[in-house]
């Protein structure tokens, strides 16, 4: 991965990121967003995965069915935000189309990727705080203003 702040203004700063081929998309993203301890920004991001997961939320089960793409895909649009999770450090939640060979597409919660060839990602940092708090009762976590 390597990355440069392109900009700084007011507090606000922007990033690029760009993956490289193996890693693992989202958690190197992670990885990066609590190294530079972001408390609020937003993701977007294309480039391809040589596989990745995203999912559904099932509201029954309170949990996220896998929907796999074993295969070369595109990301079309990968985007979502960053906030502070309960345990103090940088909560993704990020949400991806990816196009598949024959023009079909997959899309929903992005849960993981490997990158290849690259992945580029614009993260627009803000000089605010926002905190992602677990919900028990719906069983996902939901930002908090």
């Amino acid at each position: 991965m390597n990355f440069k702040q392109i900009n700084e203004t007011n507090g606000q700063r922007t990033y690029v990121v760009v993956l490289d081929a193996q890693e693992e998309a989202f958690s190197t993203l992670s990885n990066f967003a609590t190294t530079y301890e972001m408390t609020a920004a937003s993701v977007t991001a294309i480039g391809a995965f040589e596989k990745a997961t995203v999912g559904w939320f099932d509201f029954a089960s309170r949990s996220y069915r896998k929907i796999p793409v074993a295969e070369q895909c595109e990301v079309l649009s990968l985007l979502g935000d960053i906030a502070t999770g309960d345990d103090g450090k940088a909560s993704l939640h990020l949400h991806a189309v990816l196009g598949l060979k024959d023009g079909s597409t997959r899309g929903g919660h992005f849960i993981d990727g490997i990158v290849h060839p690259t992945l580029e990602v614009t993260i627009i940092e803000t000089p605010a705080y926002m905190h992602r708090r677990h919900h028990k009762d719906l069983g996902i976590a939901l930002i908090e203003l």
